[in-house]
């Protein structure tokens, strides 16, 4: 099973890379974030004239969730059920193949003094409480997204510069950790343990991708009997080096469940 995950920052604008490559890779389960289109705008005719199933919310401009397969895409649920905000645009859940899958698109905290800041550590303990309500370790429950965390120094460039960054900062790590902490291994940096390996490049910086400038905060994360049977796991870089492409490239994640244990 390949499983995928790509922040499109505007699905109508990726949406040719994001065909391109799946029919080149053929995923069982593709993640987009950052959709950044309203329900009615959505392109899901074009997706399942090309023979796809898709399940989305989103709104105009920001945010924005969808699951993309060849395969029916079961039992979707958008956003939390508990006291606080809904976020059915950053939050879906679904089943494929046997596969609990939920993909995220964590708030990135534009600063440690705006009140996004603790909301974003609040979703974190939102979502680990969420998994708790919904799901068990010994499930094969997939974890994936744009998480806007760096969790380690190896996950972003230069991390001595960025102690107060909202994708670095300590707290948002902790909080990060505290729900890997539920039962979920990071299947990339199970295959990479000690490389400098990125997924999102910023506009702003001149020639990021080719002087490795960048960040990893997309994640796909397993529960134990997924992640036993994880065969590899990478970052695609061919898309960033598109013409028109997101900020964030493809990561990729397969498993032979025939192996699990």
């Amino acid at each position: 099973m390949k499983i995928a995950t790509f922040n499109a920052n505007s699905i109508r604008s990726r949406l040719p890379i994001i065909l391109d490559w799946i029919n080149k890779n053929a995923p069982d389960a593709l993640c987009v974030q950052e959709t950044k289109a309203q329900d009615h705008d959505f392109p899901d005719a074009e997706i399942r004239q090309a023979g796809l199933h898709v399940v989305f919310k989103g709104e105009k401009s920001y945010n924005g969730v969808a699951i993309i397969s060849p395969h029916a895409v079961k039992d979707a649920v958008f956003g939390f059920d508990d006291d606080g905000p809904s976020d059915e645009t950053r939050l879906v859940a679904a089943t494929i193949q046997g596969v609990h899958i939920l993909n995220a698109y964590v708030p990135q905290g534009r600063a440690l003094d705006h009140p996004m800041w603790p909301y974003k550590l609040q979703w974190f303990k939102r979502l680990r409480a969420y998994l708790d309500r919904h799901f068990k370790a010994t499930q094969g429950v997939v974890w994936t997204g744009d998480l806007n965390v760096a969790h380690l120094p190896l996950d972003v460039n230069h991390p001595e510069n960025k102690a107060r960054h909202v994708c670095y900062h300590a707290d948002v790590r902790q909080a990060f950790s505290d729900c890997l902490a539920w039962g979920f291994t990071d299947v990339f940096r199970e295959k990479h343990p000690d490389e400098r390996l990125y997924s999102f490049f910023d506009y702003r910086v001149k020639n990021a991708l080719e002087n490795n400038v960048g960040w990893r905060i997309d994640y796909i994360l397993a529960t134990p009997a997924l992640a036993a049977c994880c065969t590899d796991a990478y970052i695609d870089l061919a898309p960033r080096r598109m013409e028109k492409p997101s900020d964030h490239t493809f990561l990729v994640a397969e498993f032979d469940r025939r192996a699990a244990p």
